[in-house]
């Protein structure tokens, strides 16, 4: 019988299963959908019950509809979405909705810190404090709903939680906890400045893993729920965008990732600690053992692309919509557009900060407006690769995974926006795939991570950048730049209108 791992990407929307024997074939895959409910505008909440039910159904569907037999998964892991809270109590029973990372309440705490710890917390995290991340998330469940918190007895994130919920194990893996920014990131421990200047007991922090540790066995519980074993080991796992990377084989300093989700993310493999972004890119621990990866993130990056498709182009086909883009020009006519939809993060960390379009006349036409989407996307993604260049970061590679990476059109825009060869992936799976290769690097199936992403990977089709085309984007670019401080007032003021009318 063919011995496999199971990947559990559990998304934002979707826990997706995959299960994957030792050559790194697919061999059978599973999802299940979840809502998002957002109580008040910039809210974003979800039940982690339903991360549980969601990833059970999946694995039952692997075993009854696959015929995957229980006895032949030897091990599971984790691609876990970001920076959500849930708070447990003393009998680890959840206290309320997890507060997501698109969550954008806490612009208050993330003051709060700023005026508290100052460049004190930067040394510490690596990173500015943002709404997104986990800390604020807690000080402002601790300053609205204090009765909640006072009964909060630990914190985890979600895929933390997904894993307690199925070995009765707590802990949280180094590539998650920095996304907490209670982290100290090259110290590898939680923060006990931070922790005593937000009076937060060290024993609300769980037990810090590495990502391809041993974590527990599937408990005898969730073993009767699931239909799997108890023989079965557990893996730490990792932040999504940590095993992301490893699933897009970014395993060299000379490679950046280019990935096109809900959010975007642009990401850096890291040897080591001694490069320092000032806060300007991210910087986390990585789900190898001692390594590093720094990123950028766009809020909303194929979202913007789904947002415009629904609003005007639901009835078309993905492929037909890619194709009126085809009838406009590079530039899309003289038409730019900011994916600023949901707010921003990098370069420029600001919930409030909202979309636009730019230059429109009567000239332009739908497809004008679908390629100004596609190019605004890719423009918000050199945002980011600009500090690598300040920085003096080489590489020559952008492997590109995600939705953009499922249209030639698309990846030749980022080629030539870019002025850098780009890459697919002949089997891309992404996150899932990358928590599949933690499994089975912890089972020893391969000594290390990169020894097994370089097994179970392969690369696609390479495009590489159009000299004119590359010229008419620098040219474009350079008035995209301008965009975000040209229209950052009247965004603020936009948006604190729209909070009193709904007040």
């Amino acid at each position: 019988m063919t011995k496999v791992v199971l990947g559990i990407d559990l998304g934002t929307s979707a826990v997706k299963v995959s299960a994957v024997d030792r050559r790194g074939n697919i061999v059978a895959q599973q999802s299940f959908d979840y809502p998002v409910t957002q109580p008040q505008v910039g809210w974003s909440e979800q039940n982690p019950e339903d991360w549980v039910n969601g990833t059970t159904v999946a694995i039952v569907n692997l075993i009854l509809k696959d015929h995957i037999a229980p006895t032949d998964i030897e091990g599971i892991s984790y691609s876990g979405q970001m920076h959500g809270l849930v708070l447990l109590d003393e009998n680890h029973q959840v206290l309320r909705p997890a507060i997501l990372w698109n969550d954008t309440r806490t612009s208050a705490q993330v003051e709060e810190i700023k005026n508290k710890l100052g460049k004190k917390f930067l040394d510490i995290t690596r990173n500015y404090p943002l709404e997104g991340f986990t800390l604020p998330k807690i000080l402002w469940v601790k300053e609205k709903e204090p009765e909640i918190f006072k009964q909060a007895d630990l914190f985890l994130l979600p895929k933390d939680y997904l894993r307690y919920r199925m070995t009765g194990k707590l802990a949280m893996d180094y590539s998650d906890a920095a996304g907490t920014v209670v982290l100290n990131v090259t110290k590898k421990c939680w923060s006990t400045d931070i922790a005593e200047a937000f009076d937060l007991p060290s024993s609300f922090f769980p037990e810090l893993i590495t990502s391809t540790d041993f974590a527990g066995y599937i408990s005898e519980s969730y073993a009767t729920f699931s239909g799997l074993t108890t023989q079965t080991k557990v893996y730490g796992g990792a932040a999504d965008n940590a095993a992301g990377a490893i699933g897009a084989g970014l395993l060299k300093s000379n490679m950046v990732m280019s990935s096109i989700g809900t959010s975007g993310v642009v990401a850096k493999f890291e040897n080591n600690a001694d490069i320092d972004y000032h806060g300007q890119i991210h910087f986390f621990n990585h789900a190898i053992p001692n390594k590093y990866y720094s990123m950028g993130v766009t809020l909303a990056a194929g979202d913007a692309n789904s947002w415009f498709k629904r609003v005007f182009g639901e009835t078309q086909s993905f492929s037909a919509w890619l194709r009126e883009a085809e009838q406009s020009s590079v530039g899309a006519n003289g038409l730019l557009f900011t994916p600023y939809i949901s707010g921003e993060r990098t370069p420029y960390p600001d919930a409030d900060i909202r979309g636009s379009f730019l230059g429109l006349d009567r000239k332009h036409q739908r497809g004008d407006f679908i390629r100004a989407v596609l190019e605004g996307i890719i423009f918000s993604f050199k945002d980011i690769m600009t500090i690598y260049d300040q920085q003096g970061v080489g590489f020559d590679t952008i492997i590109a995974i995600g939705g953009g990476a499922k249209s030639p059109l698309w990846l030749q825009i980022q080629a030539d926006i870019f002025g850098k060869r780009v890459t697919t992936l002949e089997n891309e799976q992404g996150p899932g795939l990358g928590a599949a290769i933690i499994a089975a690097t912890g089972l020893g199936w391969f000594d290390s991570v990169q020894e097994a992403a370089q097994s179970f990977l392969s690369f696609g089709t390479v495009y590489e950048p159009k000299a004119e085309n590359v010229l008419k984007y620098q040219q474009m670019y350079s008035i995209y730049q301008m965009a975000y401080h040209s229209t950052a007032e009247v965004s603020h003021k936009l948006v604190a209108y729209q909070r009193k009318i709904s007040s």
